[in-house]
């Protein structure tokens, strides 16, 4: 039997491959890569000569790995995963002066949350970077679970991970409107919270809603409170991004589901609570499945626990 022929591979190849895998898309990958697509094309093409066999299937909505590169995809997915934490120990024994953490957020959240915190931690560790990865929760629970994510917040409790969440911080789900917007004649003062004020759902039978997507945590939420209430919305058939549903809303084209952490300052719009209870939702800081934690993603998750009153209130 002829000894198959090994042919030497770099980590910059075997990312190449995890990226194109991840976004269904080598136009798409090439742009998360900072490379031409023609350039990554040709990589992915000599890598697939040097195997002997196709990683991906090329269709017209993207590529997808064939039997063989999922094999080869999971196994460059834990060389990287490797890599990194081997980097990230090197760094810790030179106490934080180096090294890198992928952190993975919700785009939304990750708007209003993370920059102050992003900004307080590179005070103080000047030298370490923070690689931020923006998706959905149930996204993020699938990027920890692959070892691809250092550290992720993401909404309580999860859906696939069992172990290594803490938790972060309660949020509130909220409507966002204009001050002058009809439906503010339904509102009442919280008892609780005298600077906050409450509608019942059904009070807002008659407004239009702006509806950001839904297969999103606050979509799903959002949506079951409605048919909880017995409403069927009106609403505008749009697709629309929750920060753009927001912010549409803050300008009084409607009514919009929002996060209490998201709130924008502004003397023009009203966040309300929905009925006298509110609807809230856990946050938590989650973990991959590995034994070893960087002391750089230890320090960020401390930060953000020291943060999280602050945080709210913003």
């Amino acid at each position: 039997m002829t000894e198959r022929k090994i042919y030497p591979m770099d980590l910059k190849e075997l990312n190449y491959v995890v990226t194109v895998a991840n976004e269904g898309s080598i136009s798409r990958a090439a742009e998360k890569l900072f490379m031409s697509q023609s350039s990554l094309s040709q990589a992915i093409r000599v890598l697939e000569q040097d195997l002997g066999t196709s990683v991906f299937v090329r269709t017209t909505r993207g590529v997808r790995p064939t039997a063989a590169g999922d094999a080869f995809i999971s196994h460059a997915k834990q060389i990287l995963q490797q890599y990194r934490a081997a980097c990230s120990e090197a760094a810790d024994i030179e106490n934080l002066n180096g090294g890198t953490v992928i952190f993975g957020i919700s785009t939304y959240r990750g708007t209003y949350l993370l920059p102050p915190v992003l900004k307080r931690f590179r005070a103080l560790y000047p030298k370490v970077h923070v690689e931020i990865c923006e998706m959905d929760s149930i996204d993020l629970e699938d990027q920890l679970l692959e070892g691809l994510l250092d550290l992720a917040l993401i909404a309580a409790p999860p859906v696939r991970i069992r172990h290594g969440v803490s938790p972060f911080m309660r949020d509130e789900i909220m409507i966002v409107t204009t001050a002058d917007h009809p439906v503010m004649e339904f509102a009442r003062i919280c008892e609780s919270d005298p600077e906050l004020s409450w509608i019942d759902l059904k009070d807002t039978a008659a407004f239009e809603y702006i509806f950001g997507p839904p297969n999103t945590v606050l979509g799903r939420v959002a949506r079951q409170a409605l048919r909880d209430a017995g409403i069927e919305p009106i609403g505008q058939g749009t697709d629309l991004s929750a920060s753009f549903a927001a912010a549409m809303a803050r300008e009084g084209a409607g009514l919009a589901f929002t996060y209490r952490s998201c709130r924008v300052p502004g003397d023009h719009f009203r966040y309300l609570r929905i009925g006298k209870e509110g609807i809230f939702l856990d946050l938590a800081l989650a973990w991959p499945a590995v034994k070893y934690r960087s002391r750089a993603a230890s320090a960020l998750a401390e930060l953000f626990q020291e943060m999280a009153p602050e945080l709210l209130q913003r």
